[in-house]
């Protein structure tokens, strides 16, 4: 897609269920130019209805070129949040260039009455927190954090993604499900008791999508070790894809009643 200079053109950060219905509702507009990047790290994505790019920018040098080269108006970061080298360079290159920059973050989960949790700041040492007596386990943080998991390999582990984990890890009881969400609290119940899961380890991703598992736990009795959320980077934020859009409105100067 060829752009034009003088239509706004918003580069969205994504990877995340905002970012996609995000884009789904800046698609069509006449008056603005959309891309959505992906960092590539899921082997299948789902389509989206705007223009896509994949694969990194190359650190803040190559985030800077790009917007530079491609007229950005304005920068939305819509990454997981968890994504935090990607917020900082975000963040950086639209200091660097002067580019408006808004960030999609959702509220973090909260505790209500029933949950057992505990709360910790990574994935060592969620796993540490799991202790010594042997358990079953149902892990959903990622790919990239499972490899603490070999600090425990006494543990019956049922680890949930969205890839294939390649290769398997090095674990005498590891079982793999691979899916993408949303799962809703049935569902999670259902694995649970299948599965007779005696602990949970998750990352405080907040949103919808996948709180069914924390549900369940609750519903279940089952102990949660949850990675808190980072910090977030600063910068203006928002929480929510309405709010996002009243903000992409005010900055370009679209008719707010876009926005609703």
């Amino acid at each position: 897609m060829e752009l034009s200079n003088d239509i706004p053109h918003v580069l969205i950060l994504g990877g995340t269920t905002e970012s996609r219905r995000l884009a789904e509702r800046l698609a069509g507009w006449r008056d603005l130019q959309v891309t959505l990047s992906l960092a590539g790290r899921t082997r299948q994505p789902l389509e989206h209805p705007v223009p896509t790019r994949h694969g990194g920018f190359g650190g803040v040098a190559g985030l800077v070129n790009y917007l530079q080269a491609e007229h950005v108006s304005l920068l939305v970061d819509a990454t997981h949040p968890f994504a935090v080298n990607m917020s900082q360079h975000a963040v950086a290159a639209a200091q660097n260039t002067r580019t408006p920059i808004l960030a999609v973050r959702r509220t973090p989960w909260t505790a209500v009455p029933g949950d057992r949790w505990t709360e910790v700041e990574s994935a060592d040492a969620a796993i540490e927190a799991l202790g010594f007596t042997p358990r079953r386990v149902f892990v959903t943080i990622g790919r990239n954090g499972l490899s603490a998991l070999n600090q425990a390999p006494q543990h019956r582990y049922l680890i949930r993604t969205v890839d294939p984990v390649e290769p398997p890890l090095n674990l005498p009881d590891a079982h793999y499900i691979q899916a993408r969400g949303p799962f809703d609290e049935p569902s999670e119940r259902a694995l649970f008791v299948e599965h007779a899961i005696e602990r949970v380890v998750a990352k405080n991703s907040g949103g919808d999508a996948t709180y069914g598992k924390l549900a369940a736990a609750r519903a279940l009795e089952v102990p949660v070790i949850l990675i808190r959320t980072p910090r977030s980077v600063d910068c203006p934020s928002v929480d929510s894809v309405n709010a996002a859009l009243t903000h992409i409105c005010h900055v370009l100067g679209l008719g707010m009643e876009r926005s609703v």
